[in-house]
């Protein structure tokens, strides 16, 4: 299926509540034409601005991946799942209208993402796909935690998380890309936290949607709801990952190893690779 550039077949709509914000959101995943990219449309500000989920588009961001535009600036926020069901689905095309500052939380997966795209269809293109293949490895530090992208003949991705205070405990995950192996053991991990950070962030005035319908939260002793996979933590985090390289806007070739890492930590790998030239990117 790879090998051209792909887009949806028909277009979908989704609605929830902001994880981060609260609100009532909806948004909307379109065909888009070969070579656009994906793209947030702010269909609720005046022009209907766009935001290319690319690196420039990056802005700071706290607990999510934020995407801003123009000046003033335009911005959408917690876009990693969706973004991660695009790039594993080989949607290298979509017209993302959104009806708010974040997209909708849904389940906290990317399992809604990747079962509306089933539900839309996909549709191959006349134009090439782009391959981003790993020439030298690039490690970028902070702290303990790190990120890696070392050269490798497949695309592999290789995770480890450790919460010594709590039931997540360490958690190591490695995984081959695999479309359908991703829809059923990596699609549904939900995000976490822990009860404490949970408060705090509320304090601050982040994730007032959040609740156990759309997270995993334990305590310092327990688990305050079933879990889907006894390690979904880290398949979690692998979600997260994939979604921040999704915004390099190529197919990767090559290892790519996270130790402790966040949002941050995964834009500055992403950004390091094309500022060392050690992603050498061409058509498929």
């Amino acid at each position: 299926m790879r090998g051209r550039q792909h887009t949806l077949a028909s277009s979908i709509a989704l609605e929830g509540v902001g994880l981060h914000t609260g609100l009532p959101i909806g948004c909307s995943l379109h065909p888009a034409p070969a070579g656009s990219g994906r793209v947030f449309v702010r269909v609720d500000q005046p022009g209907s601005p766009e935001i290319p989920a690319r690196l420039g588009s990056l802005a700071p961001a706290h607990l999510c991946t934020l995407l801003q535009q123009g000046s003033p600036s335009v911005q959408v926020q917690t876009v990693e799942h969706l973004l991660a069901a695009l790039y594993i689905l080989g949607i290298d095309n979509c017209r993302i209208e959104v009806e708010g500052p974040e997209l909708p939380i849904l389940d906290g997966s990317a399992l809604p993402f990747v079962e509306a795209i089933a539900q839309a269809g996909i549709q191959a293109q006349d134009q090439p796909a782009l391959l981003g293949v790993i020439q030298e490895p690039v490690t970028v530090w902070a702290g303990e935690a790190f990120v890696s992208a070392l050269p490798h003949p497949t695309a592999r991705f290789t995770y480890g998380i450790d919460f010594a205070d709590c039931p997540i405990g360490e958690q190591w995950l490695s995984w081959r890309e695999n479309r359908p192996d991703f829809v059923q053991s990596i699609a549904p991990a939900r995000t976490f936290a822990r009860q404490q950070d949970v408060e705090l962030a509320r304090e601050r005035g982040l994730i007032q949607g959040g609740s156990l319908e759309n997270a995993i939260v334990c305590s310092q002793t327990e688990w305050l709801g079933p879990l889907r996979y006894p390690d979904e933590p880290v398949r979690h985090k692998l979600i997260d990952l994939l979604g921040d390289l999704s915004l390099l806007g190529c197919r990767l070739q090559g290892h790519i190893v996270a130790y402790k890492a966040g949002h941050a930590l995964h834009h500055r790998l992403a950004e390091q690779l094309l500022k060392s030239g050690s992603l050498l990117i061409h058509e498929e």
